[in-house]
């Protein structure tokens, strides 16, 4: 069994921070995984929703048994906070941003790794996330015509004041997901717009090297690809694969 949690977030209400080619990741992701046979969610704007997200991915994970395929995407911005618990080497803890963080809070990375650990044994799980999730999850607006470009990053203060709340240290924090990055955790993930169209420039990107890949293709050649696109004088983001050895080893999206 392959199932797919496709996200995309234009709208975050409260934060004046909208973004314009999320909800299309979303649908373009969806429509690549359901053409590799791939049973596809979408959560998209009002219903990506913090406990929307946690009830997707949990539910879906729990379906899920050994040797089946589990993958999200996910498209929208990102934000940290500050590490409170003493397990992030840059004293940050990086966050996806629901639809409803100005009133909920962020989805941290310690949760996003729960949520992950409770796969069954000899799942493989993945996560896309067009931003950066092992380091600041940040998109940019990309100049759209005449248009300047706004940065696009949650600074905690639009949020924290009314969502800080006590978080437990994680006590295992072996890999659970095999994580496809937008960019690295120094760097900024860019809306962009192809064709006239809005998309982030990785989803574009990387939904194009995979037409081009051969059914033999891993996720390091998959990232290859990738990377003779990005990073660009246009789009200056270097698109990253954490992974272990045996994860590098799964079939591409299989």
């Amino acid at each position: 069994m392959k199932l797919a949690l496709c996200i995309g977030i234009n709208d975050y209400p409260g934060t004046e921070n909208d973004l314009a080619g999320c909800r299309n990741d979303a649908e373009d992701w969806a429509a690549a995984l359901t053409a590799r046979g791939f049973s596809t969610r979408l959560l998209l704007d009002a219903a990506a929703t913090g406990e929307a997200i946690r009830a997707g991915i949990g539910d879906l994970l729990s379906a899920t048994v050994h040797d089946d395929a589990f993958v999200i995407t996910y498209s929208g911005h990102g934000t940290w906070l500050p590490d409170t618990d003493g397990d992030e080497p840059d004293h940050r803890d990086e966050a996806i941003c629901p639809h409803d963080i100005a009133t909920n809070g962020p989805l941290l990375d310690d949760e996003l790794h729960e949520l992950f650990s409770r796969a069954n044994p000899g799942v493989r799980t993945v996560l896309i996330s067009d931003s950066c999730h092992s380091g600041t999850l940040t998109r940019l607006n990309h100049p759209i015509g005449d248009h300047p470009a706004r940065t696009r990053f949650l600074p905690p203060a639009t949020f924290l004041p009314t969502t800080a709340r006590p978080r437990r240290r994680p006590t295992d924090r072996r890999p659970t997901a095999l994580l496809l990055s937008g960019c690295s955790d120094l760097e900024y993930a860019y809306d962009a717009t192809f064709n006239t169209r809005p998309n982030g420039a990785f989803t574009y990107v990387a939904l194009t090297a995979l037409q081009s890949l051969p059914p033999s293709a891993t996720y390091t050649d998959w990232l290859d690809s990738i990377r003779r696109a990005l990073p660009s004088q246009d789009y200056p983001q270097t698109p990253a694969l954490q992974a272990t050895r045996s994860q590098l080893a799964w079939p591409l999206l299989s």
